[in-house]
């Protein structure tokens, strides 16, 4: 058996095992075998990609392998649950940039010029590449708190983005057309390149934080295609394997998130969700009147004490106050009390896909208590208590009864539809959307303020009192 043929059977291990490990990633128990399968095909292929080209020599591989295992470690180690939607647009940033170096050295290298497929895939790895690695930067701004979350829109935005791609467009035929040499082959590169960094801001800058979480499945998205780009560009069936992997999941996930929120992918891009809320705050007739009702610790034990059916709809609120673990702690003592607690779970409750989930596996949640919008939805009526912890949109009532909110037609859970409603939330402020959450005013709804593991470590310290007596 030849080299090649080594490498090419190498190439077909990784690839299963990137498949392999895409569908153990479906469900929690398997989720972290499949992402050390994922991992085990990645480090095959990078290896044996690096002997194959000649790149380095194993000194370097072995280098490599060390300083980016360290980087690695240090920020699996470090990085807060908190900040994972962030680290994830990073990491989905820097695959672009990979991509984007990837076609950029291949251009740069001397010998013949370009045959058109090759320049054609390095534009397409460049395009993506950069618009990937700039809006994944703006978008870890956004949800960092450097910038601000609200969308950001100025006249004729829609019109500078055309004229974006349509520059993108005539600098890419330009590069093709002098297949990459020339005069105007630099010019046109760089030309691709600059506009590609500038679009990938104004693609996410209109997009507000409502709607981060299928911004960063778009961006995932992506960073597959600009892999599969890649791998096309130097030839590698791996890397092409593995970018169609990405980029197809990442479309199928964007696609069902935009159906969650009963929203197209155009609107979530172009609409600049959340910055008419105040606007839309006016008098109609399917707006909610009334006022906060706030509710304390001991009083929501008592309301707790006597329920038998809870749910508890967890948002973004729990992901900032690390409050999971007392959730689960407190969803303990519930079932001990004799109620039967579910955990209701929206496809866009926090800021990345699956936020929630990862949160409540990490707490050891039982999965089989984790229940979908769909499905919680008809038994809502039959919920003695449904505790909402920071979820804002996914709840809001508005999405149902105010036509001139900028949510109405967007599936909720119904928790407004429980006997009693405990809000749990840090301030009387509108939500990271900027859009008013009509459930805080309904007559059944108490507002618990405060930092959300506080307010739950004081309840569950009721029930343990009540347990000592």
């Amino acid at each position: 058996m030849n080299t090649e043929t080594l490498i090419n059977f190498a190439y077909i291990v990784s690839s299963i095992l990137f498949i392999f490990g895409l569908k153990m990633l479906g469900r929690q128990a398997t989720a972290r075998r499949g992402n050390m399968l994922s991992s085990l095909g990645m480090l095959l292929a990078v290896v044996v990609t690096l002997i194959d080209r000649q790149v380095v020599t194993f000194q370097w591989i072995i280098t490599g392998l060390a300083v980016g295992g360290v980087i690695g470690f240090a920020c699996a180690r470090l990085i807060k649950m908190t900040s994972m939607p962030e680290m994830v647009a990073l990491l989905n940033g820097f695959g672009g940039l990979a991509s984007l170096l990837v076609g950029w050295a291949e251009y740069a290298k001397p010998g013949e010029p370009l045959s058109t497929f090759t320049s054609t895939v390095i534009v397409l790895a460049v395009f993506i590449g950069g618009m990937t690695f700039t809006g994944s930067l703006y978008a870890f701004g956004k949800l960092s708190g450097k910038l601000s979350g609200k969308p950001v829109l100025f006249g004729g935005q829609q019109i500078v983005n055309g004229m974006l791609v349509l520059g993108l467009a005539v600098a890419g035929a330009l590069f093709v057309i002098n297949s990459g040499v020339g005069a105007m082959g630099p010019s046109a590169f760089y030309a691709l390149l600059a506009v590609a960094f500038v679009l990938g801001i104004t693609m996410v800058m209109p997009i507000g934080g409502g709607d981060m979480p299928v911004v960063i499945s778009m961006l995932n998205s992506l960073s597959g295609l600009a892999a599969c780009a890649a791998g096309f560009v130097i030839l590698n069936n791996v890397l092409i394997v593995a970018g169609c992997l990405v980029g197809t999941s990442g479309v199928i996930l964007t696609i069902i998130m935009c159906k969650a929120m009963n929203r197209s992918i155009a609107n979530v891009l172009f609409s600049g969700f959340g910055s008419d809320a105040t606007a839309a705050a006016g008098n109609s007739e399917g707006q909610i009147q009334g006022e906060l009702k706030p509710i304390s610790a001991e009083d929501s034990f008592a309301v707790l004490e006597a329920a038998r059916q809870v749910v508890i709809v967890p948002g973004y609120g729990m992901a900032v106050s690390q409050a999971q673990h007392i959730v689960r702690e407190l969803a303990e003592m519930l079932e001990e009390n004799g109620a039967e607690v579910r955990f209701a779970i929206h496809p866009v409750a926090g800021r990345m896909p699956g936020h929630m989930n990862v949160l409540l596996a990490e707490a050891s949640v039982p999965y089989e208590q984790l229940v979908e919008m769909d499905s919680v939805n008809p038994q809502m009526p039959m919920m003695d208590v449904a505790i909402v912890i920071g979820a804002n949109d996914v709840v809001n009532p508005a999405a149902a009864r105010d036509k001139s909110s900028p949510i109405y037609g967007m599936p909720i859970i119904n928790a407004h539809e429980a006997r009693t409603v405990i809000c749990l939330k840090r301030g009387k402020g509108a939500g990271f959307s900027g859009i008013e959450n009509q459930l805080f005013l309904l007559p059944n709804t108490r507002m618990l303020y405060g930092d959300a593991k506080a307010s739950l470590q004081a309840v569950a310290g009721e029930f343990k009192a009540m347990a000592e007596a």
